[in-house]
Parts: C-alpha cells; structure tokens; sequence
C-alpha cells in the first residue's frame, strides 16, 4: 500500500498498487508533455542555427573559391601583360634587325610573330576557360547551397508533422488522464465513504457491548477471519489462544508454522488490544509494548503483533502496518483490517528464507554429529586409558609378586641347601657313630654292653 497525500487539505490517502501507478502514469504524461513542447522549441532553435549555419559555411566556400579564382585570373592577367611586354620588345628588335639586316631577318621574324600570336591565343583561350570554371564553380556553389536550404525544410517539415503527431498523442493523453483522474476520485471518495462507514459500525457496535465483550469482540473477529482461510492458506499452520499463564501473563494467540521436515520457520504471538469510547482512561498503543514483548520472549515467538483499536484517532496507526522495532525488536502495531496481510507477509519473507534455515539446520546437524563423535573419540580413549592403567598396575603387582615369589623360592633353596649340608653331617656323624664312643664316658652303659657282648 502506497500513501498520497493532498496538496490542498493535506490529508493522507492510501492507494494499492494499481493505483498508485496509474497516478503515476498520469504525473509521467504531464511530464512528457512538459518535456515534448521543450523538445519542440529546442528542435526549432537547433534548425534554425544550422540553416544559418549552412548559409554561413555556403556562403564562406563560395567567397574562398571566388577569391582563389580571382587570383588566378590576376596572376593570368599579369602573365599575358608579360608576354604582350615580350611581343613588344620581340617587335623593337625585329624591327631593329630588319633595319640591319631586311632580307635575312624578314623570314625569321614572320615566324617569330607567328609562334607569339599562336602563344597569345593559347593564353586567352585559357583565360576563357578559366572565367567559364569560375562561373560554374558559382553556380555549383548556389545549386549546393540550394540542395542544403531544401533538405533542411524538408527534416524541419518531418519534424514538425511528427511533433504535430506527438501533441495529438498528448491530447489523447490528456483525455485518458483525465478519465483515470476522476475514475480515482470516485474509487477515493467510495473508499473513503466506505471507511467512514466502518468507522461509525465500530464506535456503534462498541458502544452496544460491555468492556470485556469489547476484548472478546476483536479476538473473535480475528478468530473468525483466520479460520475462513485456513485450510486454504494456512493448511499446516498453528493458530490457537495462548493458555499458558505460568510466567503470570500470556498473549491472546500464538501463530506457528513448520515445514514438512519439520523446520518451524514463522512464529508470532498476537495480542489483541480495544476499548469502549466512553471509557475514562484512554490507554494508548504504547502501554502494551513491554508486556508483548515479555510474553513473545517467553513463549519463544519470533514476532510480536499488537492488534489495536486504541488511539483510533491517530494517524500514525491509521495508515497501516506500524513497525516498532526501534523500541522493541521484530513488534509491528496494526488495525484488524491488516490482519490477514500481515500474517501473509510474515509467512512470506520467512518462506524466502527457509532453504536457509533448513541448511543451517543441516550444518547444526553435522556439528552436533562431530561433537558425538568427538564425545565417543574421546570416552573411548579415557575408557582404554582407565583399563590400560589398572591394566599396567596389575602387572606391575604381578611383576611385583613374582619378584617376592623368586625371592621366597631363592631363601628356601638356600634353607634346603643349608638342612642338606645338615643331614650330611648328620648322616656322616651317624656313620661315625660307635657303642666306643657312645660309652666313652659312661662306664655303666661300658658294662652293660660288655655283658652283652659276652654271653657267658
């Protein structure tokens, strides 16, 4: 939508596209017409100092050429004067050598003459041919400039038949303007006739409910018109009241839209804002842009869109879609009326750029992948490491106990080596033993093996 404003009363008009252009078109054939009739006067200017143009350089060639032709007659005129000088002095000295000598000379000087009357006619008859060139050059000269003067009429007279052409076509123009001009003025005054209405309905029907059927009038309207397009427009959309008043607030609607894959690439919390006109305290627009954007943040929405019927006198809201996202980000005020074409326009720039939210996606995707596999790589090695290490601490206790087993097996090796060497000395004081040395000193134990000995 595209917004005109008056010259004369200086109110704000909004225009569609269509419109807008043809008053464009109107202003751009005003224009051309302004631009034809410049071009018309600067095309006549232009032809009128090239024709004077063209008399000049005429006229200039002709004058160079009469002037070259002229000294060349001058120079001939003097060569002639030189030779008749000659012929003269020619005759005083013929007359003088006839005077010396009439009879040898006579001949000589006969034939003289005659070759300086052959030279003389030669002379003029070049001269003649001379003035007859220079006459013609006069005469090609007029004949080009003549040519030139006519072919510059005849460009100016096929100029003049095409702007004659040119201004018909403004004039047609100008008609057809003037019929879009006044078609526009009926479309503006039945759509500002039309506006007027809805006006008065909304201040009626507000005036006809109570302050909470006031709130549920607008969120149902807007129910209402989502829901005749949603099979149509929005088949795989999500659009239902917020009932989530955990955080101690909510908004009225959340929209929410995914792609087959299941990307969500559109969010948007809604909340719907109107008010009776007797109502003492006016809120204003302003007051709900704080608790919007709390909510949008909490429910994870990406856009936030107040809908109001609040300050309905203010212009600024009046003209359409409001962006006010340099106080709040991604948060745009609108009239019921813009309902639907913002969530179009919405969906739309978030259409464009899904194919880069599903890569970036995919590149999510990948790294969490990495990150896993790093995960495993890295469990893996403390996994491998842990039994490495209790590994290696068994057998070090293994290498540990046979060490004290070699240990206990080398001392009792030494203890049976030493009980050997006993049992040998046993073995040889066994051997060495005798009832002599047994009875050495106990003579008793003498006697008694004595008599044993000896039986009688």
């Amino acid at each position: 939508m595209r917004e005109i404003k008056c010259p004369n009363c200086g109110k704000v008009f909004q225009v569609d596209e269509s419109e807008y252009a043809q008053i464009v078109r109107q202003v751009r054939d005003s224009e051309f017409k302004e631009e034809i009739l410049n071009r018309e006067k600067e095309l006549a200017e232009r032809k009128e100092n090239d024709l004077k143009i063209a008399h000049m350089e005429q006229e200039k060639e002709f004058k160079e050429a009469l002037s070259d032709k002229e000294k060349e007659l001058v120079e001939k005129n003097a060569v002639i004067e030189q030779l008749r000088a000659q012929i003269s002095g020619s005759e005083i000295e013929k007359k003088l050598a006839v005077n010396e000598a009439v009879s040898e000379k006579e001949k000589e000087r006969d034939t003289a003459l005659g070759k300086k009357a052959e030279e003389l006619a030669e002379k003029e008859r070049l001269i003649e041919q001379l003035r007859a060139q220079i006459e013609n050059g006069k005469t090609e000269k007029e004949l080009a400039v003549s040519k030139a003067v006519q072919e510059k009429e005849r460009e100016l007279s096929e100029k003049t038949t095409e702007i004659t052409k040119l201004r018909g076509q403004i004039s047609s123009k100008e008609a057809e303007g003037k019929l879009k001009e006044q078609s526009l003025k009926v479309q503006y005054e039945d759509k500002l006739k039309l506006k007027d209405e809805q006006i008065e309905y909304y201040k009626d029907f507000k005036a006809r409910q109570s302050t909470k059927m006031v709130g549920e009038s607008l969120e149902q309207h807007c129910m209402n018109q989502f829901n005749q397009i949603r099979m149509t427009a929005f088949p795989m959309a999500y659009f239902e009241k917020d009932n989530d008043a955990r955080s101690g607030s909510k908004g009225d609607f959340i929209f929410r839209e995914s792609s087959e894959d299941g990307t969500e690439f559109i969010s948007i919390m809604f909340e719907m804002k109107n008010e009776m006109d007797e109502t003492a305290t006016k809120h204003k627009n302003e007051d709900f842009f704080k608790e919007l954007d709390k909510d949008r943040r909490e429910k994870g929405c990406e856009y936030a869109v107040l809908v109001s019927l609040l300050e309905i006198d203010n212009e600024l809201y009046n003209n359409g879609i409001v962006d006010v996202s340099y106080k709040y980000e991604k948060m745009y005020v609108i009239r019921p009326q813009f309902f639907i074409p913002m969530i179009t326009l919405l969906r739309n720039a978030a259409l464009n750029s899904l194919k880069y939210r599903q890569e970036l996606r995919i590149v999510q995707n990948q790294q969490i992948d990495i990150l896993h596999f790093e995960e495993n790589m890295n469990s893996f090695k403390e996994g491998f490491a842990r039994n490495y290490r209790i590994a290696s601490d068994k057998f070090k206790t293994a290498i540990d106990e046979i060490d004290k087993t070699i240990q206990h097996l080398q001392k009792t090796r030494a203890a049976l080596l030493s009980s050997e060497n006993n049992l040998r000395l046993a073995n040889n004081k066994a051997e060495d033993l005798s009832i002599k040395k047994l009875t050495k000193n106990a003579p008793t134990m003498k006697e008694m093996f004595d008599q044993l000995e000896d039986p009688s």
